[in-house]
C-alpha cells in the first residue's frame, strides 16, 4: 500500500483495512520498517477535542529509499509484496 504512491501519508487503521492485517501484526513492521529506515512517522497536529477522534500517526516511505535512482528497489520490494490477486 504505501509503495503504490509513496508520496502518500497513510495512517495505521488506513494500512490496516487495505491489507488486511490485524494491528498486532501491521505495527511491529511499521516499527521495525522505521527502525531501518524505509519509513517515516509523524502525529498530525490537530485539536483532538475539535475534531471529535484522536491524532492519526501516519505513515509513508521515505525519499532515500524509494526516490531518485532508488526506484528500482521499490519496484523489487512492491513485487514481493504485493497482496495475492493484484
Amino acid at each position: 500500500m504505501l509503495l503504490d504512491d509513496p508520496q502518500v501519508r497513510r495512517y495505521g487503521l488506513e494500512i490496516m483495512r487495505a491489507t488486511g492485517l490485524a494491528s498486532g501484526t501491521l505495527y511491529p513492521i511499521l516499527t521495525r520498517l522505521q527502525e531501518t529506515g524505509w519509513v517515516r512517522a509523524d502525529w498530525e497536529d490537530i485539536d483532538s477535542s475539535v475534531e471529535g477522534r484522536p491524532a492519526r500517526r501516519y505513515y509513508s516511505l521515505t525519499p532515500r529509499r524509494c526516490g531518485g535512482r532508488q526506484d528500482r528497489t521499490c519496484g523489487s520490494v512492491r513485487e514481493v509484496t504485493a497482496t495475492p490477486g493484484t
